[in-house]
């Protein structure tokens, strides 16, 4: 028996209940982790209200870090007591979990557990959003919305890397310095001011090569009026809503844009690229580009707190539940 969060039915955070279940041992392609850190995603909200469908009950949380204690027979690359995170499948608001070999990695000793815990989601993110979605090179103008959330920072700091110029949206002073820190060159307090008329401004009216956001429906369509002619716009979260359905002909009027709407799970798909992703990833680590701030702890009992405050806003950063 281990202990786990559940989701029974949608709802708020009330609907995230602690209890007891049974581990059965993993199945043949399975490794059985022993979890010392647990990531916490916007995901993990859309899966706990319904937004994203899911099976009920189930467990929430797509990636963690902890210690394998048993491989299943056909598992050849992990044995008992490799450090290793994942993203993948849900169950990770667990004491324990089983989950496909596939989707696991070795940790890097230089990596503790918390930071495994809340890179592989958040930093391959940013991976595919700035290496493979559009690949940002030095001169291009960015703009970041959230700069001060998990992925937020992770962008900020590796688009600043590699030569870009960078613009954040925030919610607040504080968030501001946040986001500042991480790279980027001016901020928007989002709440006071009109993000257009200041992404003009800063640009001196030659708007952005690329709009990555994550929040959705609050900055749609406006996040288009800050692009120049052919400039990209990611939609890669919907922390205020869904974007709704619009007439593909505003592209067309708003400069021959390009919009798209992808994801880390189609990316990963295949191992081979899972793990350049990864190598990609924690090189951008080790050379300085991108540095991983050890994240808020709180125990696995709080996960309805910390779903309350993440969706509040009043987060920044990123937080790990320890079991």
């Amino acid at each position: 028996m281990v202990k786990a969060i559940r989701v029974h039915q949608p709802g708020g955070p009330d609907a995230l209940v602690m209890e007891d279940i049974d581990l059965p041992a993993p199945t043949a392609d399975d490794v059985q982790i022993r979890h010392a850190a647990i990531g916490v995603n916007f995901i993990d909200v859309y899966r706990r209200t319904g937004a994203y469908p899911a099976e009920y009950p189930f467990i929430p949380g797509h990636e963690g870090a902890g210690e394998v204690i048993a491989v299943g027979e056909n598992v050849k690359n992990f044995k008992v007591g490799d450090r290793v995170a994942y993203v993948g499948a849900l169950g990770g608001y667990s004491e324990a979990r089983n989950i496909a070999a596939g989707s696991v990695v070795h940790l890097p000793k230089s990596f503790s557990y918390e930071q495994g815990a809340v890179m592989m989601l958040k930093g391959l993110t940013a991976q595919y959003l700035l290496r493979r979605t559009f690949k940002v090179e030095k001169g291009h103008r960015v703009l970041v919305h959230a700069g001060a959330g998990g992925v937020g920072q992770i962008l900020c700091q590796w688009a600043n890397a590699l030569g870009a110029k960078v613009i954040a949206t925030v919610g607040s002073p504080e968030k501001a310095k946040i986001a500042e820190e991480a790279g980027a060159r001016r901020t928007i307090l989002y709440r006071e001011e009109n993000f257009v008329e200041r992404v003009r401004d800063i640009t001196k009216g030659k708007l952005c090569d690329v709009v990555y956001d994550g929040v959705g429906r609050a900055t749609f369509p406006a996040s288009l009026d800050c692009l120049k002619p052919f400039g990209m716009f990611v939609s890669f979260g919907s922390a205020s809503g869904p974007i709704a359905a619009f007439d593909l002909g505003l592209l067309a009027l708003k400069g021959s844009l390009y919009a798209t709407r992808p994801s880390l799970f189609t990316h990963i798909a295949r191992r081979r690229d899972y793990e350049e992703m990864m190598d990609d990833f924690v090189h951008a680590v080790k050379r300085g580009f991108v540095t991983l701030a050890e994240p808020a702890r709180y125990p696995l009992a709080d996960a309805a707190k910390v779903h309350a405050a993440l969706e509040s806003r009043a987060t920044s950063g990123s937080m790990v539940l320890i079991p």
